[in-house]
Order: structure tokens, then sequence, then C-alpha cells
């Protein structure tokens, strides 16, 4: 199958958000690689998609000026030679790497999760997803994760959702408002030999969880706080990413009604938020 390819250079952390925004305005596949001082973008989308709006919707987003870009066709076998070359394992902590299919895990002793990029959002490449990632496996070390009831809220490809039930989490459920997304997120859940609860978010049952994560935009998380704050119990914890840290005091101020909440990381221009409730 062809795609159409579009290709654009932007600084590198408005490169991010805007890959970022490029999954949710509808690309099914977006790629970061460096180029020179700036990030290259490649987004794929159907043929016969119109780039010029999906470029401009994904920059209303995140509150970008629309970039200049390129558009070309792009052959399947051509995509997947590109997708295999750029992903490798990545290691998130000393005992957990996420691994390509196409890869064998560096370390035979550690947790290894198989995923490959594809049609939702999370690899474990980008920053974002790195920061919490890495803040997961800090808090379930040492069989700590035991009995832990995790929400993963825009669950995309499904990574922290099995990331959290690979190191122990009691109970697990992933939700996104895209049927794509749950597919996929229930289709790598299987891969990796995991059980998640996968849902649209007004299909999740009443209760709440000990660990929230989203892994989504600051605009998006601003107006779903009181709705993920009523998913978290009484000293539960929040993790929130997918934030530029130049929006990290916004978001903070928009959970502080519930949480007590600070910035708890930050890498390449990406935050990780992270709350208590009360």
């Amino acid at each position: 199958m062809p795609w159409l390819s579009i290709s654009l250079e932007l600084d590198p952390a408005p490169a991010e958000a805007l890959s970022d925004a490029l999954m949710e305005a509808g690309a099914d596949s977006v790629a970061l690689e460096p180029a020179g001082e700036r990030m290259r973008v490649t987004a794929l989308a159907p043929v016969g998609a119109d780039a010029g709006a999906l470029v401009a919707a994904a920059a209303a987003s995140a509150a970008l000026p629309p970039p200049a870009f390129s558009a070309t066709r792009l052959e399947d076998d051509d995509w997947v030679r590109r997708s295999q070359a750029q992903f490798g394992p990545i290691r998130v902590s000393e005992e957990l790497w996420i691994v390509p299919s196409w890869c064998e895990p560096p370390d035979p002793s550690a947790i290894a999760v198989r995923l490959d990029p594809g049609l939702a959002f999370g690899t474990g490449s980008h920053a974002s997803t790195r920061l919490v990632l890495q803040r997961i496996a800090c808090l379930m070390r040492g069989g700590r994760a035991g009995g832990l009831r995790v929400l993963d809220y825009g669950c995309g490809s499904g990574i922290l959702a099995i990331v959290a039930a690979k190191l122990g989490a009691g109970e697990v459920a992933a939700v996104d408002i895209d049927p794509q997304a749950l597919e996929t997120s229930a289709a790598n859940a299987a891969a990796n030999g995991v059980r998640l609860r996968v849902a649209l978010p007004d299909q999740l049952p009443a209760g709440t969880y000990d660990l929230v994560l989203a892994n989504i935009l600051a605009g998006p998380l601003i107006a779903l706080e009181a709705q993920l704050a009523a998913r978290v119990r009484a000293g539960g914890r929040i993790l929130l990413s997918g934030i530029l840290q130049a929006q990290g005091v916004e978001v903070c101020a928009a959970y502080a009604r519930d949480f007590d909440a600070s910035m708890a990381a930050a890498e390449e221009g990406w935050a990780l938020i992270e709350g208590r409730r009360r």
C-alpha cells in the first residue's frame, strides 16, 4: 500500500509537539530524526489525503504557526525499511527494555516489552514517553507494583499500560477515544502476554485507581482534569506527560484543584508532572 509522506523541519521542541499533534490530527504514523540542529518530522497519511489541511490542523492544535512542508508518494516497502532502520531497542531502566520485533533483546535477564512502530502513537523513542516510562519503572521497582490498579488514559499503542502490567500491576485498564488505538493496544498486550481492560473512556466501569497515566498534550490534559481526578483514589498518584516545559506551570495550576502536583522530571524540553490526590 502506498503512502503520502509529509516532511518538514523545525527546532526540536516544536518538532516533537507537532509530531504529537499530527497523530491527533489523523496521520497514520510520525517519525522524528535529527537534521543538523533541527529535527525532521515525517508523517504518513493515505494517498489522497489533504496534506495542507493535516499540517494546518496539527499546527493549530500545538499552538504553532503552520510550517512549510513537502509531500511525496512513498511505497510501502520503502517505509518498512526506513522504520526498521530508525527504531532499535530502547533502554528504559536497568530492568526494562522496549524492543522491536526485528531485534533481539540486548539483555536477556531484563524485562523486554515487544513493540513495533505502527498506526498508534507510542514506541518509547519520544522523550515524553520515556519520562513517564522511567517514572513507572521507578515506582514499581522491587515488587512494589503488586495489587496496584493502573489506568492508562489515551493509551495509543498501549505502551504505558503494557509496561505497568509487565512490572506486576494487579489490574491495568487502557482507554482511548480512537478505536484504532484500542485495537492496537489489545494486539500489543496479547503479543506481550499481558491482560488489559481495553475500552472507550465512557465504557470503563466506575471506580478509582492507584495510578493514572496520561501522555497526551497540555491542552487536552488541562481540559480533562476533573475527569482524570475522578479516577484517582485519595492518596493515589497521577503522571502527566506530553507537556512542553514551558507549559508545565499551567498544567500544574490546573491540577492543583485536586492534587499536590509538581514537575517531577524534564528531558529535551518536555516535562513530566506528578501529582498525589488529596
